[in-house]
């Protein structure tokens, strides 16, 4: 019989005129149903939960998958304009650091102005010198700063490798502005490589960014995004880069 049964069983001699009702027993019986329900409950709601954390998941059993049409996105690494990034430890990337319209160190070659307008200001971009501890081959940072019309340059972001060397081939990292403060940066990097035409994907469709070449260092591409075709902060999903004849670098 049942734990349901047996209080059900209790329940029923009160129909008897001469039956002798054990009151402690219907209370036992109740308290330990209602305590299975609330047990049984609860594991309900972990099993549901567990469900929901593994929904969307698809386990391809011959392990391959399709290849994605761009290249990841170079993660960033933004610092105050005035030091350069020290690697961190694990977890996930901090928001920028940034320091609004301070003079920056100064520019290494010639600044490149984007003709993106900011009131009376111009935004600009340009290469820095920067040391970050234990990486001896990065030594150059990009900032994203604006020109006021005397001609004075403060700077809103540096971005610069952690690791690695800061010459080397490809994408390195890129700059978003993930901040509410105004104005905001556009979307920025730079390419090391003989790239003309750099393209991004971001929501499912492409963006183009316009380019142009440090004066100290032709291999090195300056990139960035209209802010009228990427919102800065959105983040790209991919990004190629493809030299004067169309090919993928």
């Amino acid at each position: 019989m049942s734990e349901l049964d047996r209080l059900r069983d209790a329940m029923r001699a009160t129909e008897r005129p001469d039956a002798v009702i054990d009151l402690a027993r219907v209370m036992r019986d109740g308290r330990r149903l209602r305590t299975r329900r609330r047990v049984t409950g609860a594991a309900a709601a972990t099993l549901a939960a567990g469900l929901v954390a593994v929904t969307g998941v698809t386990v391809d059993p011959s392990g391959s998958r399709d290849p994605a049409p761009t290249e990841p996105a170079p993660p960033v690494a933004v610092a105050s304009p005035s030091v350069g990034v020290a690697p961190t430890s694990d977890g996930p990337t901090p928001p920028p650091t940034k320091a609004r319209g301070v003079p920056g160190p100064k520019p290494l070659g010639q600044v490149i102005d984007t003709g993106i307008r900011h009131g009376v200001e111009r935004r600009v971009y340009y290469v820095v010198a920067v040391t970050v501890p234990g990486v001896p081959k990065v030594t150059i940072g990009l900032a994203a700063g604006r020109r006021a019309p005397d001609g004075s340059v403060s700077a809103d972001i540096l971005v610069n490798d952690v690791e690695g060397a800061d010459r080397s081939p490809g994408f390195h990292q890129i700059g978003y502005d993930e901040s509410a403060s105004t104005p905001a940066v556009p979307t920025f990097g730079y390419f090391v490589g003989p790239a003309e035409r750099i393209t991004g994907t971001a929501g499912g469709r492409q963006v183009e960014a316009a380019v142009a070449r440090w004066s100290l260092d032709k291999q090195v591409a300056i990139f960035w995004f209209d802010p009228a075709t990427l919102a800065p902060g959105v983040r790209l999903d991919g990004i190629v880069a493809r030299d004067s004849a169309g090919r993928r670098l």
